[in-house]
């Protein structure tokens, strides 16, 4: 009766709309999120599906073509092939990033005197733009002069086998990134309480034990998070193949959206290379939700099984 009487008071007291009014400043600051939101993704989404169902070039829009580059794109082998390479580098990149990512983060937080150095030293490529770091990796890579084929005794061609092509962009690019993941992963490490270090200390555990117990669980969610952030950006690759390989050799390296750009800027097909955008990026939105239902599904039996 106490409870009901007091909601009747409360539901008096408010005067009408004044939910609507609390809810205003937050409409106002996501107003400018929703709004380049519209304009710079669902706006060109839109217009890119559109431009898929057309038969166009770069200059000019004809026919309306239906699903006819859909069609076409299912039986295209030059698609599936880059399809094929993106996924292969993304297998080379996406755990290996991370891993890393969480040993230099581990390392950070062990050694705190040298913590502002060691930080310093693995985010320093990271801030590098790709045409330094691809000029770097060339060099490195050079079949006479380079630092690699020094360091192993040969003189081999690293970008220019088909075997080897991709592992070595893919090396090159966990270099050039493994600092983002190296913060995350700091960041989360600093946000478990020093105090279940210390109870767990005073219980005896030591080494590997305190890491099992209490730090990758804690820890769970960033690498998560990392992981799915990474197996984006390693799907989205471009600029390091189109510039250290071109594609080749015998495009081998050549990924996805260097084939849409071929399509659309040295083929001038428009309309097809939209379709190619969109499979992909369908292909990306897939992945994602897979990672992460994967995720949340092997937490959840984790739980179910109290640990």
């Amino acid at each position: 009766m106490l409870k009901r009487a007091a909601s009747t008071d409360l539901s008096r007291a408010a005067p009408p709309g004044a939910g609507r009014a609390e809810g205003l400043p937050a409409a106002l600051l996501l107003a400018p999120f929703v709004l380049v939101f519209l304009l710079f993704f669902l706006g060109p989404a839109a217009q890119t599906f559109w431009l898929s169902l057309t038969e166009s070039s770069l200059t000019r829009t004809s026919a309306f073509v239906g699903l006819a580059n859909y069609a076409t794109l299912v039986r295209d082998e030059a698609f599936w092939a880059s399809l094929g390479h993106t996924f292969y580098f993304s297998l080379l990149t996406v755990i290996p990033l991370t891993a890393l990512g969480l040993v230099m983060a581990l390392l950070v937080h062990r050694f705190v005197r040298a913590s502002s150095w060691l930080q310093g030293a693995f985010f320093l490529p990271y801030v590098l733009p790709i045409s330094v770091m691809t000029l770097i990796a060339d060099w490195m890579l050079q079949p006479s002069s380079g630092v690699i084929n020094h360091i192993v005794g040969g003189q081999r061609a690293w970008l220019a086998d088909v075997d080897w092509a991709m592992p070595m962009v893919a090396i090159g690019t966990i270099w050039w990134t493994v600092g983002f993941n190296m913060l995350m992963l700091l960041a989360g490490l600093r946000n478990i309480p020093a105090e279940l270090y210390e109870a767990a200390a005073l219980d005896g555990a030591r080494g590997f034990t305190l890491f099992r117990a209490i730090t990758w669980p804690a820890l769970r969610p960033v690498v998560g998070t990392a992981l799915l952030l990474q197996l984006i950006a390693s799907l989205k690759i471009f600029g390091q193949t189109y510039i250290l390989t071109t594609g080749g050799p015998f495009n081998t390296t050549r990924v996805t959206l260097h084939y849409m750009y071929e399509t659309a800027f040295t083929q001038s097909d428009a309309g097809y290379a939209a379709a190619i955008a969109m499979a992909f990026m369908a292909v990306v939105i897939a992945l994602s939700l897979l990672q992460v239902w994967l995720g949340r599904s092997w937490q959840r039996a984790r739980s179910g099984r109290g640990t």
